[in-house]
């Protein structure tokens, strides 16, 4: 149990140096982030948007073609219209006309709005081309300065983060999951110190008892109030010397 606590103890000292590296980035990771999913929308939008234009004109053609179908179908039946010898056969060409006519009425203001569509569809995609070039110019200046922290800190981090995983393989799959609980719920501690008979996280004062307990090393006691896990001076001190 000794041997976990150690191995706790400094897999929490290594993750809250990497947790220190990530605040020298500051805003940086998520600035990138942001920007990356900004331009990745906008640039979807504006491929709907010519997707949308694409589809209007197609459809407007279309329905042109109509038109112009129905028009000369007005012009033969209007041509029937001076052939038919009976008073019926004349009306019933007439409502053909009317009706042509009246779909091609239909037909112009779905044509026009159809064309609005397409133009509009235009106008918004090319308005989306400055702020597109915007906001890459400023993911270009982000990322460079993300890439100049990370290559100041670069070595440190991999030390780091192989000296976790160094420690990780070393400790149960259980109580990693024990440790990464806590870890996320407290602010990135997990493991903390008794100091002054007051825990290191929420700095309430730990029971004389639970301190005697603490320097056994015999088990695993978390803070009554935070549920930190709290180790005895004799953890601490080991792992000074070792570093």
């Amino acid at each position: 149990m000794e041997n976990k606590l150690k191995l706790l103890y400094a897999l929490q000292q290594v993750d809250s140096s990497l947790d220190e590296l990530q605040e020298m980035k500051g805003d940086l990771p998520r600035l990138v982030a942001d920007l990356e999913n900004q331009i990745q929308a906008k640039k979807s939008l504006r491929q709907e948007l010519e997707s949308t234009g694409k589809q209007s004109i197609v459809k407007r053609d279309e329905t042109d073609t109509e038109i112009l179908s129905l028009k000369e179908k007005i012009e033969k039946y209007k041509t029937q219209q001076f052939q038919v010898k009976t008073n019926k056969q004349y009306d019933a060409l007439a409502r053909e006309i009317d009706h042509s006519q009246e779909t091609i009425t239909r037909l112009s203001r779905e044509m026009e709005a159809l064309e609005g569509r397409a133009s509009l569809a235009k106008e918004d995609a090319i308005k989306l081309l400055p702020e597109i070039e915007t906001l890459d110019i400023e993911l270009a200046e982000k990322r460079a300065e993300l890439d100049e922290v990370n290559k100041e800190h670069e070595e440190e981090e991999l030390k780091l983060r192989h000296e976790r995983e160094k420690l990780v393989v070393r400790l149960q799959k259980g109580d990693i999951q024990f440790y990464e609980r806590i870890r996320n719920a407290k602010a990135g501690k997990a493991v903390v110190p008794v100091k002054r008979n007051a825990c290191g996280g929420c700095y309430n004062r730990v029971p004389p008892q639970t301190v005697l307990e603490l320097r056994k090393n015999s088990k695993i006691i978390t803070c009554e109030r935070c549920g930190r896990v709290l180790v005895s001076d004799e953890i601490v001190e080991t792992h000074s010397d070792a570093s």
